[in-house]
């Protein structure tokens, strides 16, 4: 298939376009620099230029390709809720060009999504359109899509991590690295579920080539880790102190973080292992971390 996809040169999105390339298909990479193009080059993939705030250059590649793979994302936290809503602008964009057509539309979204109710892990069947985490507006987006006939299909992403970048774990460290503490909230037991970056790259392409109109995929390879350990392991990592925070000083410590630190943040694949016959390999997020060089420069 020729796929479109955006964020191709991004932590997820170039790992997915080597993936795809290796298994025979064609990449279309949206991209909007030079370097970008050229990376892309290299990979043997196309480039076309673009951005998330160009809609017509989402429309034209989307029209260009079999299937439209969408990882792109604004991660400006200090305007999450306002990139969820460009999130479903571009959503809906790209789903219009596709309308009539039986071409996949693949979006991503967080596994919060699929939290059933307070404590309890996320599932692949649970979708809470009232949830309150903004990044629902990209859920909502595609359910409109499904619903008027566009091959929508979910991709639910938990802590996506190598030795080099861990989701919201990367500013996690960055923050301890600043504050000289890695601190996390009451006992710490609260777990996030992870997957490495290449075991979810392999889960688009499956869910590309086998997945069903409508359906919702978790790639998850841990279903949670203690986010203690997590601190343990950034503490030691910079050898800085590893402290618990009361939840009144969780706001000033974590800033933008804190709606993520004490949250239990767990999820089930085991569905999506079944349906895909997907079979993670990589390591998990405690080797990942223990492998970092914590003397490098933050991650961008």
């Amino acid at each position: 298939m020729r796929v479109f996809l955006t964020g191709a040169t991004g932590f997820i999105g170039a790992r997915i376009a080597r993936d795809l390339l290796d298994a025979g298909h064609q990449v279309l990479g949206l991209t909007r620099s030079d370097a970008g193009a050229r990376a892309l080059a290299e990979a043997g993939a196309e480039a076309h230029r673009g951005d998330l705030e160009d809609l017509d250059s989402l429309r034209s590649g989307a029209a260009r390709a079999d299937a439209v793979i969408h990882t792109a994302f604004d991660h400006d936290f200090a305007h999450f809720a306002a990139n969820c809503e460009k999130d479903r602008r571009v959503i809906e964009a790209i789903g219009g060009v596709l309308a009539g057509s039986d071409r996949p539309l693949l979006i991503t979204s967080g596994i919060g999504m699929g939290t059933p109710g307070l404590g309890q892990r996320a599932t692949e069947n649970v979708f809470d359109p009232q949830h309150g985490n903004p990044r629902v507006a990209s859920e909502l987006a595609g359910a409109a899509l499904s619903a008027a006939g566009v091959n929508v299909i979910v991709v639910r992403l938990p802590q996506v991590h190598d030795t080099v970048k861990q989701g919201l774990i990367t500013p996690a460290v960055d923050l301890a690295r600043t504050k000289g503490i890695s601190a996390y909230v009451g006992d710490g037991l609260n777990q996030w579920s992870a997957a490495h970056v290449s075991d979810v790259a392999t889960l688009y392409r499956l869910a590309l080539e086998r997945g069903e109109p409508g359906a919702r995929y978790h790639a998850v390879t841990e279903e949670g880790v203690p986010v203690r350990a997590i601190a343990e392991a950034i503490g030691t990592g910079l050898n800085v102190p590893v402290v618990s925070l009361s939840p009144e000083a969780v706001a000033e410590h974590f800033g933008w973080l804190a709606i993520f630190a004490g949250v239990d943040m767990r999820a089930s694949s085991v569905w999506t292992r079944e349906r895909l016959g997907w079979e993670p390999t990589g390591p998990g997020l405690l080797a990942d971390l223990d492998g970092m060089d914590y003397r490098a420069a933050p991650a961008e």
